[in-house]
């Protein structure tokens, strides 16, 4: 239940005292629900490259296309074709594709149980910056998407977090107010961009952590 004092990262459960009880959850996907480290994939891409990879990682920021893809402004193909140009190292498009997507750990960090426990009382709504190329590989080998009713994903959204298009319309998708939107994101911005909207974002640290939050409000599962 919630109390007065600060835990880690300096949240007061108190200040969430008296607000509207929680009527939806909304997760983001990439360090929530799976941990993803890109430079797993510029590990394998390096050895392949005539180019040192920090130098290709200057130009890749500097072209914009991975935020195109985001988005849904640039098609997986023109994208993968782009990238193998600037890396200067082509390749079949489905090679590419399976070391793009080599960023993700195997396990999920949040428990099934818990997943699994929320879909049961909740509406459960997916809300992440990704791209066709990324969510393609994770509906294909992680099964907590099962849990999710409804997906807010940038590339179909054309909006990105934290934009406030993003939020409103996982907020719609949700089906209830912003303050009855329980969100969690690892990202601090992405958590202030939510707060603007009115949701009741936290920053995501841990599964541990993320129950607590969830109990503060005395969400069941």
């Amino acid at each position: 239940m919630p109390g007065s004092g600060l835990r880690s990262g300096g949240r007061a459960d108190s200040y969430w005292e008296g607000m509207s009880s929680v009527r939806a959850i909304v997760l983001d996907i990439g360090n929530v629900l799976v941990s993803f480290d890109f430079r797993r994939a510029y590990a394998r891409l390096e050895p392949l490259s005539p180019r040192p990879i920090a130098e290709f990682l200057v130009d890749l920021r500097a072209s914009g296309i991975v935020k195109l893809l985001e988005t849904g402004r640039m098609e997986p193909a023109a994208f993968v074709e782009r990238f193998q140009a600037l890396l200067g190292a082509p390749m079949p498009y489905e090679a590419f594709c399976s070391i793009w997507s080599s960023i993700f750990l195997p396990e999920p960090v949040i428990p099934d149980s818990l997943l699994a426990g929320l879909a049961r009382r909740y509406p459960m709504v997916l809300l992440s910056n990704t791209n066709a190329i990324h969510f393609e590989m994770i509906e294909r080998n992680y099964d907590f998407l099962r849990h999710f009713s409804h997906r807010v994903l940038s590339h179909e959204a054309g909006a990105a977090k934290p934009s406030p298009e993003i939020y409103r319309l996982a907020i719609a998708r949700a089906g209830c107010e912003p303050g009855e939107c329980f969100f969690a994101d690892d990202i601090p911005e992405f958590v202030e961009g939510a707060r603007r909207e009115g949701m009741d974002a936290v920053r995501f640290e841990s599964a541990a952590l993320l129950e607590a939050d969830l109990r503060a409000r005395d969400v069941v599962w």
